[in-house]
Parts: structure tokens; sequence; C-alpha cells
């Protein structure tokens, strides 16, 4: 299965900004069940420097930076995606997984958060069964309500509130988990959606998506996604991953301006075959 996934950001200025420094992570990355066939990514205006990387975590970093005067910046990146089915992901031991055991401030755990995750993991079943009855919770419990929440609402407001988006359902589920002692990963990327029978598919109505993701001994990381109640396959399209939100952002950066700026964001994934 393959797909075609077109990501456009924009940011406008109201003022001239002289001077950006930018680092993109967009580029999907290649895992036990996707290769990332192509990656194209198109800037404008042209960038002064440009240089791409791995992080830490393995994830594709583009930096660049605009180093003369634009009122609006736009990063197009499109991707080709190619699925691989009942093909398990890599298993991982050692050092890597102690890095998502402790909690980060977006994934602080507070002890009504601990309580929620003593329900599911209860020390009495599989680890399996316990992050699966946690993503079932988080579903039927929480209301996906997009504009409540930004990236930096605490995790006290979204338990207290029970109401978030995926990136908020991600960061639950993860501290969530380590409050359990086990590793738990935030993953970024894209999920496909399907029009109604009979009605076109819309250009740019796909979003970026999150969910998390569980270490099991002797099985390996495992996928949740507690937005739509599933674990993720074909649909699911991995980005990278990290500790929490921070570590994966899609884009962030410094600009020198007095002005403030606008942003948006068009998100397309097309199925080929």
């Amino acid at each position: 299965m393959r797909y075609i996934i077109n990501h456009t950001t924009t940011y406008s200025y109201l003022e001239p900004v002289s001077l950006c420094h930018n680092v993109l992570r967009l580029a999907p990355r290649d895992t036990g069940r996707q290769v990332c066939r192509d990656v194209t990514v198109r800037i404008h205006p042209e960038p002064d420097t440009l240089r791409e990387y791995e992080d830490f975590f393995g994830n594709k970093v583009l930096y660049f930076s605009i180093e003369k005067e634009h009122g609006q910046l736009t990063v197009e990146v499109r991707s080709e995606i190619e699925k691989k089915t009942d093909v398990p992901e890599d298993k991982q031991e050692g050092e890597e997984i102690s890095q998502f055991i402790f909690e980060t401030p977006m994934t602080a755990c507070t002890e009504e958060i601990a309580a929620y995750a003593r329900v599911s993991f209860d020390g009495k079943r599989p680890v399996l069964e316990a992050a699966r009855d946690l993503m079932h919770r988080i579903y039927t419990d929480f209301r996906f309500t997009p504009g409540f929440t930004t990236i930096s609402t605490p995790l006290s407001v979204v338990m207290r509130e029970r109401k978030g988006v995926c990136q908020d359902f991600a960061h639950l589920a993860i501290a969530c988990v380590r409050s359990a002692g086990l590793p738990a990963r935030y993953v970024s990327g894209y999920i496909e959606t399907i029009s109604p029978p009979g009605v076109e598919k819309l250009i740019g109505v796909d979003a970026s998506h999150a969910w998390f993701s569980v270490y099991i001994p002797d099985t390996g990381w495992v996928d949740f996604d507690p937005t739509n109640n599933v674990l993720p396959g074909d649909q699911h399209i991995t980005i990278g991953w990290g500790r929490d939100y921070a570590d994966i952002a899609p884009m962030k950066g410094i600009i020198i301006s007095s002005g403030h700026h606008g942003l948006s964001v068009s998100v397309d994934v097309k199925r080929l075959t």
C-alpha cells in the first residue's frame, strides 16, 4: 500500500522578518511497517542555509535559515510512503528504552492521573491488555474538542475537563503508562481520513495526528490510538517519535521581527494503491 502526503505550512508576518532559524521534522522515518520512498521539500523564500541530520531518536531533521527580509514563509513537504502489512516493529533493548520511562513537563503525572492509570494497570492483567484498556477508557471518557487546548495546556486541565485533542490524549496515556513504571513514547504522524461513499474527498482535510506506543518485553513497541480507539494500522503513517511533543514538533524556530504572525497548515494524505 502506497501513500502520497502533501504537508504545507505557511507563516504570514505583519511586519517583515529579517532573519529566521527553523527546525523541521516532517520527513517520515523508516520503520518495520513503512518505508519512506521519497521526500521533497520546497521552501520559499529560498533558504540561505540548509542542513539535514538525524536527532537522538533517529528522526529525520532539516535545519534551515533565511537571512533576508520576507513577509511570508511557505514550507511544502511531499512524501511518498509504502506501508507493509503484518510486519512486526523492530525490537529495541537497552539504553534507548530507558529514555521513555521518566516523565517530562508535558507528561507530568498528578495523583489524579496516577489513580486513573491504576484502573487499567492493576497488576493483574498483561501489559498489552492493560494498555488497550487504557486506550479504550480515554476514548470513552474524554471528548475530542479542537481549540480547547494548546500544546502548553497542562495535563491536569485536560484531566479535569475531560476534553482535548489527539496530542493531549497521547500525553495523558504516556503519563499513565509511565506512572506504572513502563516505557511509553509519543508518536507523531498522519492518519488517512476516508470520505463517506459517494462523497469526493477534499484536498487538505487530513490532519497531523498523534498517538502513543508502549514497549512490551518479548514483543517490542506496540502503538495505540486513543483518539480513535484503534491499534494503528494501514491508515496511520509515522513521522517519528520522542518522549513527548517537544521532541518531534513538526516545525519550530526563531524569528527576528517586531510583529505578530499568522499560521495555516494544510495536509493531504492520498492513497495510491
